[in-house]
């Protein structure tokens, strides 16, 4: 099975796949609604999400009622949509692996200040604590 991006079908495969006619495509096509990659001879070929999405605007404008520029506009927003969602998970993979690399500073850090007070510290034995008061007035 190919990959869903893999440009396979010509315009007249598409076209059945997706309940159109060839001519419904090529308008699509050139009012940007659904570009499919380009043969050697420069004529159309479509992937299965080219398909996918040539549903999906007839599903907009036949059963939602929604005229193709705002077709257009919806496509266009739900691509930006996708597009700020990979961003985010993306700040979101840096923020973690920030957090990481800070945390893992502070415990060596704490490690060295530990080890610096260790060697600070002079041992005495039971009895020689003394406590100061002030005096009471």
């Amino acid at each position: 099975m190919p990959e869903p991006t893999a440009p396979v079908y010509v315009i007249s495969v598409a076209a059945a796949l997706a309940g159109m006619h060839p001519q419904t495509l090529r308008t699509y096509d050139r009012l940007g609604l659904v570009s499919p990659d380009r043969s050697t001879g420069r004529g159309r070929r479509y992937s299965a999400l080219d398909i996918a999405h040539l549903r999906e605007v007839q599903r907009l404008s036949q059963e939602e009622g929604v005229n193709l520029a705002g077709v257009k506009r919806i496509l266009e927003l739900e691509n930006q949509v996708v597009a700020l969602q990979n961003r985010l998970a993306d700040l979101q993979r840096e923020l973690q692996a920030s957090r990481q690399d800070a945390s893992r500073r502070v415990s060596e850090v704490e490690r060295r200040l530990h080890a610096a007070y260790r060697r600070e510290l002079v041992p005495i034995r039971q009895g020689e604590v003394a406590v100061w008061r002030p005096r009471q007035s």
